[in-house]
């Protein structure tokens, strides 16, 4: 499997799609080619949403094809989905985030086979596979990694103090030495010049989904990989949630925001505090590079490291590295629609237009052959190409086969609750474990 993904990150570089109220319909000087169909895109990442709105006026202005894209507001994806697939004129073109979502759909995705996005896969694996068919039905379109992502000059800084407890960011390479530096570092805050030495960790819905999926995935798919879970299970144990408790108290402890003020922090606050050198890690991915270079950070400054909390031999840990995002067509949209999409899905990673707006303007890195000689500029996947080459063992993607999204709310809910002291960690824990058979019954049976 590292084999897998190491062959497809080296591959190329590309891109998310955002949505935000954004439209590309009928660029300047060119008619619209309404006997060629037209091109709705139900996107669900608001962080790259002007990008896809420039490509997309590009593309109509090339072609005369309407293109539409459209953003859902963070956390409503599943709902705006079910809401616009209700209308006249439905997506022509979506996104679904794994196998669950795949199951919830699979009366709408079309047969990818004898599309360019599936055939210029340099992995046809990665693909979501009909559970009836066995036939292509999503294609990744970017292959991601998140862990702590670091300030360097702030980092070298702190390996200067007094009883400075590594020499490198090398040395950072269990949970006590994380501690030990996130510890030293707030002690010592006022000389290094910071409020905190991670960024708040904001429960705000532009936000939350860095602790109840990702945080929470790091404990799930150690627990998935001990008992060799492939496919959703129909509950699960909760093994490591101590070690999940490790790192997320650290967050609290360590941070630079009480936790009484983390219900209304948003990603926005955590992306400006470090960027402004607030803070020495922010937990994120590869994504978060525009926001943080339009916030006026250089790509030398910046590194991504492994989330340790005291899982077994983490030493040998790497980033998290996977797919949550699979192009899928629309099946019930108008056959001159679907033609049209297509079309556009192939301009998009074979034209130079296409693939520099993925690649450069959106920062991503795709499974496509024809992304084989892109470049980024992107540091942080330059940190997860780096990771990927290396010996360490990926940790993958299991919350993609979470049981519901109700399942990552209430655990959200029951970690604020924790962090702001109105209720202890059995609240998380049963939230964890018991809610997953609850949402596993629900949803399944």
């Amino acid at each position: 499997m590292n084999n897998t993904v190491k062959a497809t990150i080296t591959a190329a570089v590309a891109a998310v799609v955002t949505l935000g109220a954004v439209a590309g319909c009928g660029a300047s000087g060119t008619a619209a080619k309404s006997d060629q169909g037209k091109v709705y895109f139900l996107n669900s990442k608001p962080e790259v949403s002007d990008s896809w709105k420039k490509i997309a006026d590009e593309y109509t202005k090339q072609t005369g094809v309407p293109v539409t894209v459209e953003t859902a507001a963070s956390g409503t994806y599943q709902q705006s989905l079910k809401s616009e697939f209700a209308k006249s004129e439905p997506p022509t073109l979506f996104q679904l985030s794994g196998p669950v979502d795949m199951e919830t759909w699979k009366d709408y995705t079309a047969d990818l086979t004898d599309t360019a996005i599936y055939k210029q896969m340099k992995d046809q694996t990665l693909a979501l596979k009909s559970a009836e068919t066995g036939k292509p039905v999503g294609v990744p379109f970017v292959i991601e990694s998140y862990g702590l992502i670091y300030n360097k000059d702030i980092l070298d800084k702190y390996t200067k103090t007094s009883g400075a407890a590594v020499k490198s960011v090398k040395d950072i390479n269990s949970f006590a030495k994380l501690k030990a530096v996130a510890d030293g570092m707030q002690k010592h805050k006022d000389e290094l010049g910071i409020k905190g030495a991670f960024t708040s960790a904001g429960f705000d819905s532009s936000s939350i989904w860095r602790y109840d999926t990702h945080l929470a995935n790091m404990a799930l798919d150690r627990e998935f990989k001990d008992d060799g879970i492939t496919q959703e299970p129909a509950s699960i144990k909760g093994t490591y949630l101590p070690q999940f408790k490790n790192i997320f108290d650290l967050y609290l402890t360590d941070s630079t925001t009480p936790r009484t003020q983390l219900s209304s922090k948003t990603n926005d606050d955590a992306n400006s505090e470090f960027a402004l050198g607030d803070a020495a890690f922010y937990q994120n991915g590869t994504w978060a590079w525009t926001d943080l270079q339009n916030a006026g950070m250089d790509a030398d400054k910046v590194g991504m490291i492994p989330i340790y909390m005291g899982l077994p031999n983490e030493h040998q840990q790497g980033l998290a590295t996977g797919s949550a995002q699979y192009w899928c067509l629309n099946k019930k949209a108008d056959s001159k629609n679907i033609k049209a999409t297509e079309k556009f899905l192939d301009w998009m990673i074979t034209s130079e237009q296409g693939k520099d707006a993925i690649a450069k303007d959106m920062g991503f890195t795709t499974p496509f052959k024809t992304f084989n000689k892109v470049k980024t500029d992107n540091p942080l996947v330059a940190a997860m190409q780096k990771d990927s080459d290396s010996k360490r063992e990926r940790v993958g993607w299991s919350f993609t086969v979470a049981p519901s999204e109700r399942w990552k709310d209430d655990l959200g809910s029951a970690m604020l609750e924790y962090a702001q002291g109105t209720a202890g960690w059995d609240g998380v824990q049963k939230a964890f474990v018991d809610n997953w058979a609850r949402e596993y019954q629900a949803n399944k049976h």
